[in-house]
């Protein structure tokens, strides 16, 4: 099936994190360092600037924004009255730049974090080369008063990141390791029972999202696509994105049913920074979207 795909903004360098949130679609811009949202109408508009650059976002029981700020390796809160702290110090427990994040119901986060140099060993080595061999990084579990602890160790570039509805599991884009891993949520957040949901090779997955009949959306950063996985690895339905990579998607709208994908040329920093080509596409989708985010 080929489905109807629009733009629906650009004018940013680098989107990642999209969350539907209060009828818009909210979403970080890498190298603007700024956390944008646009309408179903494309209104598109900054929501507020950063001192660093931002990526996962999420919202607390109370109506908290929070947001990781990649570079100081922290998650940081914005309170409903505009109020703005930093949330969490991931720094002791993460290598590199933190990335993307889920928020669960009770106001915890899950933070991953690239763990090595991605960029220069992309440039140096190549993705086949990477993608066999990495260093291993931290998914970082942060309480809702800022305390952190390790959530899970030995991941491959723990990404995008889904809770299922009845909050008992949690799935994850372990991108350089091309699969969705799983894993059973305990008292406190705490995981176990590790396993692998699906292979998605030769696609990898970068941000991810649920929907209500189990399957999972994956961003595919080294092609053109979001495709959608069942559990076990079954590749149910593939959207074009045109000429560039998607580094990330989202189901919302009212009825949750479209689509977000966000898109640009590279995922290289120099190359993204370097011109405003960034653009959110979307498209109308069977199954609604489920779960958190």
């Amino acid at each position: 099936m080929s489905r109807a795909v629009r733009q629906l903004a650009d004018g940013f360098h680098f989107g990642e994190g999209p969350r539907w949130h209060e009828e818009r679609l909210w979403f970080s811009d890498f190298y603007s360092r700024t956390i944008r949202s646009v309408d179903l109408a494309g209104d598109h508009r900054i929501e507020f600037e950063l001192g660093d650059q931002p990526s996962g976002l999420g919202w607390m029981p109370d109506g908290s924004l929070l947001f990781v700020s990649m570079r100081k390796r922290q998650v940081w809160r914005r309170w409903p009255d505009g109020r703005l702290a930093m949330h969490a110090d991931l720094g002791p427990l993460t290598a590199h730049l933190c990335n993307d994040m889920v928020v669960d119901a009770e106001g915890r986060a899950y933070v991953g974090n690239f763990g090595f140099d991605l960029d220069h060993e992309l440039r140096e080595r190549g993705v086949e080369a990477v993608l066999a061999e990495h260093p291993k990084a931290n998914l970082v579990l942060v309480q809702p008063d800022g305390s952190v602890s390790v959530a899970a160790p030995d991941m491959s570039f723990p990404n995008g990141t889904v809770i299922t509805p009845d909050g008992k599991t949690l799935i994850i884009g372990e991108t350089l390791g091309g699969r969705l891993t799983a894993f059973d949520i305990g008292e406190g957040g705490a995981l176990s029972g590790r396993r692998v949901w699906a292979d998605t090779m030769p696609r990898v997955p970068d941000g991810i999202a649920l929907d209500a009949e189990g399957a999972v959306w994956i961003a595919n950063p080294i092609a053109p696509e979001c495709a959608r996985i069942g559990e076990g690895g079954a590749v149910l339905e593939v959207v074009s994105t045109g000429e560039m990579p998607c580094f990330a998607c989202m189901l919302g709208g009212p009825e949750g049913r479209h689509l977000f994908m966000l898109c640009a040329p590279s995922s290289d920093a120099e190359v993204a920074k370097s011109a405003a080509k960034g653009v959110v596409l979307v498209a109308e989708v069977d199954a609604a979207r489920a779960g958190r985010p």
